[in-house]
């Protein structure tokens, strides 16, 4: 008892703030340094997303911070070697920037569009973006394609917002709580503190989800759906609440397009979409002036159901009207798709109507005054306090665009959007329908050398003319989005670009940067194949590479690394100046539009250099008109000097806090040159608060809708009209049908994907790859999940948090496991139509019968970060992924198709059907296994111990 205790010498200690980069949420936390030593990190109290909680990816950070796998120079492959043998020579940083800018250079002067830039979940989109279209290329996009565009798009082609980083649930006053599919990972910290203000006031919280872990082992109700069948359930929920007349009839009305007259014409063209006046606005019946009228209006009385003939003779029907003849229609009957959906029809019904209770039985009233975009005044803000919210497991599956626009037409029957309680919009959302951006597609420009992109690579089309093709209907991009294939992919199709690439399908690329994206291993569909295609020779050009040039940038060695031809080393999270931006994906709450920096916190002891750094200096290099003046000098002086100055249009720039000369505006204003010592002082992050008459109803918000506009979010103030029916989905109906004046697919398939898939109301199918697969012969589902505890394949070799997971195991329903004679850790064969594997099993309850599934991207390539040969990961750890395809099984007649969504490009990683049986004795181990990776130049300073300690105090890891 007189042992003395050992104290921290705090004296020697300094805390700084930053934002975590260990997942998406973007929290803001609080570092504890020590010479140079991160001694531990916490959340910030402060900070708007987490309020100081903090999950054990962000205080694992440290060891992030201390991995041994992070990359420690820029390395070339040594000549004579082959792609993918991992045989790398160390260069300088000035050799590696002059030969990737003078290849650059050459094929900006020739063909930008031979360069393809893909990158991961990199949070700093709105720069990599610039980047693109400043050099020229159409080929970029981001990791969302085979993550969450299903999510972005429904949303935005509805409701003006989307789930995920668009909106969020307002906790607060919420009082039933429906969540679909989310995995354990997504929004981590803000759902946790949700949850806990959900429970404690006695909400009621229901999930839908094959599988009950994480956030669904609290839920007070569970479904255990059929994975795929997510839109068939939220359908027959329609089919409940129109049938008990249980909808928000002035909502509807007001906010939404469900009185707007749709052309029935059947075979003709114009068939489906509205009926317009001479302003090509979309009219309504008015029921008191008994007469067609602007639906744009706030003045009017609309019929919300009825059949009319216009003046032209066409025959016109409510949207409603059209809704209520297919929804209440007995194929949605909860009876008739309870046993498709695997769920009982007491429930769907019964949850349906709980809903419809809590939305208008126990209303949430606001004394709070606001004026809507007609100038109408309200003395009050009420909210129908249910409040949903969805991701993965509606999004990874080929019908998830339509099966989420089913989902927010619950949330416009209820009237249960962003008002108290419900689902509510984050800055810069609410947008118009869909956003005011199309993407390039001036063949002209996108061939036109040393010339920049006169828009975005990305945008969102809303008929044929927006497609980004030639004149003779062929793909300008390499992962085909924005073709006839599929017309609205939002964030493109990341999957794709490696096999489009080697198939030089559309054309061949000559450089490939690939930036914080593992699309050698668990990033990619059908892995095995993926890397034989990176190292696929061209029959075409002796001693090439179907890919000519592979550039990969990151900070770990990762399994992507091993095929690269120039590796350029990013630093850590904590080494950097980077900007979390709300002309990005920025961390606004519904009550606050915010954002926020990272800042160097400890030098690097590495010769790397932090990737947003490298791309201002290739920009001025390439000379980028944004990043150069007219005499060829830099614009900017770094990566620092660019943010604070750069401004997409005046007043407008990445960060929107502490703007003017003075650093007194908010949210518009002129560079600031202390702009990021002002964010330092504010902990790292910046928050405008929306006074309590621009918090709710923002998408006919008056007052918030001018500020809106002021700043840049919305083009003008006027009435975001939420959208049942989607004219640009008929459009492209319509070309399908060869009734449209404009362009028309050649192809027969495409034709047949448009008029079958691109249905103007929601609709459910089964999912593609299933409709090609037996059922009989692959009877099981099978999906991987996210732990709460790592990020997509983020730090699963993290050293803090493999202990607490170091090997997955295929999970199974404890009953179907014992009916087939398979119990816990026994090894077994999963085989799908593309391939199979060696896993071992364990059982649970909590798994719908008919889904197997595993914790994702534990699996590691033997020799990859900085892992032992012998690590688990590597040994008993596995990948679903192998068992996947980015191709369609092939069907005769047809060309090879994606294995996506067909309406946004979304890659279907959860259509998978999978057999199982019992390995036999002596089968045992993970299957397959691929080379171990061979360390590279720098690896030999790193120690791999067999137990990993570290001690901040005596700056030892031992």
């Amino acid at each position: 008892m007189n042992a003395k205790i050992k104290l921290e010498n705090h004296d020697a200690q300094e805390i700084k703030y930053t934002t975590c980069y260990m997942c998406a949420c973007r929290c803001g936390i609080k570092v504890t340094l020590e010479d140079n030593k991160v001694r531990f990190i916490q959340g910030n109290r402060n900070h708007p997303t987490n309020q100081g909680v903090l999950c054990a990816k962000g205080s694992a950070g440290i060891m992030k911070q201390y991995s041994t796998a992070k990359l420690t120079q820029p390395l070339m492959r040594k000549p004579g070697t082959e792609r993918g043998e991992g045989i790398y020579e160390a260069i300088s940083w000035d050799q590696a920037l002059d030969v990737l800018s003078d290849r650059l250079e050459e094929i900006r002067a020739t063909d930008p569009s031979k360069l393809g830039y893909f990158t991961g979940r990199d949070q700093m989109q709105a720069l990599t973006g610039l980047w693109a279209q400043q050099f020229g290329t159409p080929n970029w996009s981001a990791h969302g394609g085979f993550c969450s565009v299903n999510m972005a798009a429904a949303g935005l082609y509805s409701i003006g917002f989307s789930f995920w980083e668009f909106g969020a649930p307002d906790w607060d006053y919420a009082k039933y709580f429906l969540m679909w599919g989310v995995a354990e990972d997504h929004s981590s910290n803000p759902i946790k503190i949700g949850l806990e203000k959900l429970k404690r006031k006695g909400g009621k919280f229901v999930t839908v989800n094959p599988v009950r872990t994480g956030y669904s082992a609290i839920a007070d109700e569970w479904l255990p759906i059929k994975p795929g069948m997510d839109g068939l359930l939220a359908m027959s929920m329609v089919h409940v609440l129109l049938k008990h007349e249980k909808f928000d009839y002035e909502f509807l009305v007001r906010y939404t397009n469900a009185s707007w007259l749709v052309v029935q014409a059947p075979g003709q063209k114009g068939d489906g979409l509205f009926l317009r006046d001479e302003n090509d606005q979309p009219l309504i019946w008015d029921i008191d002036k008994e007469a067609f009228r602007n639906g744009m209006d706030g003045d009017i009385a609309p019929a919300l159901f009825g059949e009319y003939v216009a003046p032209d003779g066409r025959r016109v029907k409510t949207v409603m009207s059209l809704m209520t003849e297919r929804y209440l229609d007995e194929r949605y009957a909860p009876k008739n798709v309870a046993l498709e959906c695997g769920l009982p029809a007491e429930s769907i019904e019964r949850i349906a109507l709980e809903m419809a209770h809590v939305a208008f039985k126990e209303t949430v009233e606001l004394p709070i005054e606001w004026t809507d975009v007609w100038g109408r005044k309200h003395d009050k803000v009420v909210g129908r306090p249910v409040a949903m919210y969805a991701m993965r497991g509606i999004a990874a599956h080929s019908n998830g665009f339509h099966s989420c626009r089913a989902i927010h037409m619950i949330q416009m029957l209820l009237g249960a959007l962003d008002a108290p309680g419900n689902f509510r919009a984050r800055a810069p959302y609410p947008k118009p329908i869909p956003p005011h951006q199309l993407p390039e597609n001036n063949i002209d420009i996108i061939n036109a050398p040393n010339t920049p992109l006169s828009r975005p690579p990305l945008g969102f089309p809303t008929r044929p003319e927006d497609l980004v093709i030639d004149e003779f209907g062929n793909p300008l991009r390499i992962d085909k989005a924005y073709s006839w294939e599929v017309p609205i992919a939002s964030h493109g199709l990341m999957h794709m670009v490696i096999t489009n690439a080697t198939n030089h399908d559309p054309y061949a690329l000559d450089t490939l940067i690939l930036f914080m994206a593992n699309m050698a291993w668990n990033s990619t569909m059908n892995t095995a194949n993926i890397q034989d295609m990176l190292r696929a020779k061209d029959p075409e050009e002796p001693g090439e590479y179907k890919i000519p040039f592979l550039v990969v940038i990151d900070a770990f060695h990762s399994e992507m690394t091993n095929f690269a031809d120039l590796i350029l080393p990013d630093t850590t999270y904590l080494e950097r100046h980077d900007t979390i931006s709300l002309l990005d994906r920025p961390i606004s709450e519904p009550d606050a539009a915010a954002d926020a920096i990272r800042y160097p916190l400890v030098k690097p002891d590495r010769d790397v250099r932090p990737w947003q750094e490298v791309m201002v200096e290739l920009a001025s290099r390439l000379k980028f008109p944004a990043f150069t003046k007219p005499d060829g000098t830099p614009k900017f002086s770094g990566y620092q000097d660019f943010i604070v100055n750069y401004e997409r249009s005046p007043g407008i720039g990445f960060l929107a806090g502490w703007r003017g000369k003075d650093g007194t505006k908010s949210l518009k204003g002129e560079p600031n040159p202390n702009q990021w010592e002002k964010y330092i002082e504010n902990q790292s992050f910046y928050a405008h608060h929306w006074p309590d008459n621009q918090k709710y109803m923002r998408y006919a918000n008056k007052d918030y809708l001018d500020v809106a506009a002021d700043v840049g979010f919305v083009g003008k103030a006027e009435p975001i009209i939420m959208q049942f029916y989607s004219e640009p989905l008929q459009k492209f109906r319509l070309a399908g049908q060869g009734l449209y004046d404009g362009p028309q697919p050649n192809n027969l398939v495409d034709r047949e994907r448009l008029v079958k898939y691109f249905d103007p109301l929601p609709m459910w199918y089964e999912p593609l790859e299933q409709q090609r697969v037996n059922a009989d012969e692959y009877p099981f589902f099978a999906l991987t999940q996210r732990p709460m505890f790592m990020y997509h394949s983020w730090d699963s070799q993290n050293v803090w948090l493999r202990q607490i997971m170091a090997q997955n195991f295929m999970y199974m329903n404890a009953r179907k496991a014992a009916e087939m004679g398979i119990k816990d850790f026994d090894w077994i064969w999963v085989e799908s139509h593309n391939g199979k594997i060696r896993c071992q099993v364990k059982t649970m309850e909590g798994t719908q019968e008919n889904t197997i599934w595993t914790w994702n991207a534990i699996g590691k390539q033997k020799g990859a970060w900085g892992l032992k040969d012998n690590a688990s990961e590597a040994t008993k750890g596995f990948l679903l992924n192998h068992l996947i395809s980015e191709l369609l099984p092939e069907k005769a007649g047809e060309r090879r198709v994606t294995n996506s969504d067909p309406v946004t490009g979304q890659a279907a990683w959860f259509d998978l059907r999978v057999k199982v049986w019992k390995a036999a004795p002596g089968e045992t181990g993970a299957w397959p296994q691929f080379d171990t990776l061979k360390p590279l130049p720098g690896d030999e300073r790193y120690e791999r111990p067999e137990v990993l300690r570290y001690d901040a105090r005596s700056h030892e890891k031992n």
